[in-house]
């Protein structure tokens, strides 16, 4: 399927961390003249954001029909992204897998990717169980890092979908990584990602920041918790609210 394919190198697994680095420069070289080069690979990343495309109006329609029908929005936001190409080829090289459309679609699932932002966590499993329902899409796996956190602590609902996309040649299934947190989540691992790319921290500094970062983690969670029980109250006042409105509507009009 694609034209002048570039061999990555493969290294036995205790050498790939020393020797990365080092190859770096040179693998990224490559990949970039491949890539200006490489029509397969231009429309494989147009694929991916198709089925991108697809999986944001699935959620975008489950959330407005939320709206109408609960009065409340349980997404906050959504955002998306396809891996960079130096992030594909640094996966492939880590997997000893040569730089190819078919390799990338064959063995990544996380190439295209989509992140949810909901309000609370019992949003996260309605949204995820509602996408999962959905007749023309596939599911592949499921982590709960909720229910069961990273050692770092972590926290996020991710799922690998399949997904049809139309285009001129036919129906491909393309894979979509969902990623649903809560705000409080996602201010976290934001947080995490950013200060993991600090450098010059020697490693008992580097333990202490990370034992300070799973307390927060923690401490997140219970956050997300205690919210969760606060709109689960209110919820509860409004109903009985409600309730006691009605009552004195059907008692004034027996009277």
């Amino acid at each position: 399927m694609m034209e002048n394919t570039v061999m990555l190198p493969s290294l036995r697994e205790k050498e790939q961390e020393d020797r990365l680095a080092v190859l770096d420069a040179d693998i990224m070289e490559k990949l970039k003249i491949f890539m200006m080069n490489s029509q397969p690979f231009q429309e494989m990343m147009m694929m991916y954001k198709c089925a991108i495309r697809e999986v944001r109006t699935k959620a975008e329609v489950l959330n407005d029909e939320m709206s109408v029908r609960y009065h409340r929005n349980p997404i906050s936001s959504i955002s998306s992204r396809v891996k960079k190409p130096e992030s594909i080829a640094q996966k492939l090289y880590k997997k000893g897998l040569p730089f190819t459309v078919e390799a990338i679609m064959s063995n990544l699932s996380d190439v295209a990717g989509v992140r949810i932002i909901c309000e609370f966590v019992d949003d996260i499993y309605q949204i995820a169980a509602m996408l999962a329902m959905q007749d023309d899409l596939k599911l592949i796996k499921i982590k709960d890092y909720i229910k069961y956190p990273k050692p770092n602590g972590y926290r996020s609902y991710h799922m690998i979908v399949e997904i049809p996309v139309f285009f001129s040649k036919g129906k491909t299934p393309m894979r979509v990584e969902i990623q649903i947190r809560t705000m409080a989540m996602d201010f976290w691992a934001s947080l995490d990602h950013e200060l993991k790319y600090k450098k010059n921290i020697d490693s008992d500094d580097e333990e202490m920041i990370a034992a300070e970062l799973l307390a927060c983690a923690d401490r997140i969670a219970e956050t997300d918790t205690i919210m969760q029980q606060i709109r689960m109250k209110l919820d509860s006042l409004e109903a009985s609210k409600r309730k006691q409105e009605e009552a004195v509507v059907v008692q004034d009009a027996d009277e």
